[in-house]
């Protein structure tokens, strides 16, 4: 009879990636980012366990982007829970205040819905600059 491989939460050990989206497209790096940190990159990757890996986003301030998610066209929306209290944001503001969060938004749509999601995106770290707190886990590149 054949079986078939499920990992378990201790057997896999995580790897750290590093990846530099200057002057990359934000929708195709966030992609593949996104595979990366559910774990599909691997041969045994099992849906319901966090079998992904480690990403070290730097230079998110250089991220491009096409179509009609450029400039105005996109929107970021939140509500602070208090009548009248949603607050819009356009691409342009975001990247200008805070471009960290337009790729860990980018990503966190990509991934799944649930608990295991929310782990997953712990696994992202999302930098502005080339600098990264990162170093003594040795990241390795990662094409994108």
């Amino acid at each position: 009879m054949m079986k078939s491989y499920m990992a378990k939460k201790g057997e896999i050990t995580a790897k750290w990636h590093l990846v530099d989206i200057s002057d990359k497209i934000l929708g195709r790096t966030a992609t593949k980012i996104a595979m990366v940190l559910m774990g599909k990159h691997r041969p045994e990757y099992t849906p319901h366990v966090d079998v992904g890996d480690f990403v070290v986003v730097v230079n998110a301030a250089n991220v491009k982007v096409t179509g009609t998610s450029r400039g105005p066209e996109r929107i970021y929306q939140r509500y602070s829970g208090y009548p009248s209290g949603r607050k819009v944001t356009t691409f342009k503001q975001m990247m200008a205040k805070k471009p960290e969060k337009v790729i860990r938004e980018a990503v966190r749509r990509m991934l799944p819905k649930n608990r295991l999601g929310v782990v997953m995106l712990k696994k992202l770290k999302v930098y502005a600059g080339p600098e990264h707190p990162h170093q003594a886990q040795k990241p390795e590149p990662l094409d994108v």
